[in-house]
């Protein structure tokens, strides 16, 4: 099988690279973007051939497509970060919306019929009432920032062109998700990090936060390219999935859990810098939909999860470490 992943060095990309070359019978392509990690950058190079390509440039898509003539697209890449979203709204919807009508198009115009799995998110569905949780997939979108807007859109689209066009488009709605190599904006991650510079001494012992009251449902990010995966095996063409844990967990529990794990003492104070606006309290998804299609469920405990990023932060400050003091 011949298998297309855009956005394959990503945080998300290049978990779902790990899961896709232990499959056999897999012969992976995917779009290349500049990666904070080498190490896993140069595994994937090893096995996968990658493709400079900007979604958004249609003529590069339809000469990736036309080379690759793959048999399943997994269409990661993105722009994903909301803040970045409120300061770049253009840009975002740019590459989120038109990076997909592009290869949308290529598609029906080559007249292939590839199985495309598309990746959405919680952010579609935005003010979701109280009566509303958990959010189903009939839940109205009713997004609050850019990104929203712009993945509510790449869902639609997704759903047009099956219809239109016969196109086989799985549409996925995934929930928060972290894990190793996440980038250090996200929440998890950030503290984190944060936590890996005071053990090395190069933070003062203090973690900077935002809203810990806000409630998130968040799956490991290798249980979820096994979901995307499994989409593209058993999901049915033109329906959405919600794919997500159904258990909330608030950002406090997050630190809590850290501090149990944590090699020093912190102390932890508040940013008003890192509060959003618009931010939702509360939100849990209802994946039961996707999980009676596939038989997927999740299978990394939450502490695990944590646990492994803040271990991926302390080797990659670790590395950082030696590297300054070769330079010197």
């Amino acid at each position: 099988m011949r298998v297309l992943v855009t956005g394959l060095t990503g945080f998300v990309g290049s978990h779902l690279a790990d899961f896709l070359l232990a499959q056999g019978g897999v012969e992976l392509y995917g779009t290349e973007r500049i990666f904070s990690n080498d190490e896993t950058l140069a595994k994937i190079r090893r096995r996968a051939r990658l493709y400079v390509c900007d979604v958004c440039d249609a003529e590069q898509v339809k000469s990736l497509v036309e080379e690759v003539l793959p048999d399943r697209i997994f269409h990661l890449a993105a722009q994903t970060f909301v803040p970045v979203a409120w300061q770049k709204p253009q840009e975002t919807l740019t590459t989120n919306v038109a990076g997909a009508l592009n290869l949308f198009e290529v598609v029906r115009r080559l007249g292939l019929q590839p199985t495309i799995v598309i990746v959405g998110s919680s952010e579609q569905y935005g003010a979701v009432l109280p009566s509303e949780i958990p959010i189903t997939e009939d839940v109205p979108f009713r997004p609050l920032n850019p990104y929203g807007v712009s993945k509510a859109a790449q869902d639609l689209l997704g759903y047009q062109y099956h219809r239109s066009f016969g196109l086989k488009i799985i549409r996925i709605r995934g929930f928060s998700h972290t894990g190793p190599r996440q980038k250090e904006g996200f929440a998890a991650s950030n503290f984190a990090r944060q936590i890996a510079l005071i053990e090395a001494d190069r933070q003062e012992p203090v973690i900077y936060v935002g809203n810990l009251d806000t409630v998130r449902d968040f799956t490991d990010v290798r249980d979820m390219v096994r979901a995307y995966w499994l989409a593209g095996e058993k999901g049915m063409p033109g329906e959405v999935y919600n794919v997500c844990s159904g258990v909330g967990r608030t950002i406090q529990e997050i630190m809590d859990i850290y501090l149990k794990h944590s090699r020093v003492k912190f102390k932890v104070e508040k940013d008003p810098e890192r509060v959003r606006s618009s931010d939702i309290p509360i939100v849990i998804g209802d994946s039961t939909k996707f999980r009676r299609q596939t038989g997927w469920q999740p299978a990394i405990p939450f502490e695990r999860t944590l646990l492994d990023l803040l271990n991926d932060w302390r080797e990659k400050i670790a590395v950082t470490a030696v590297q300054t003091k070769i330079s010197r």
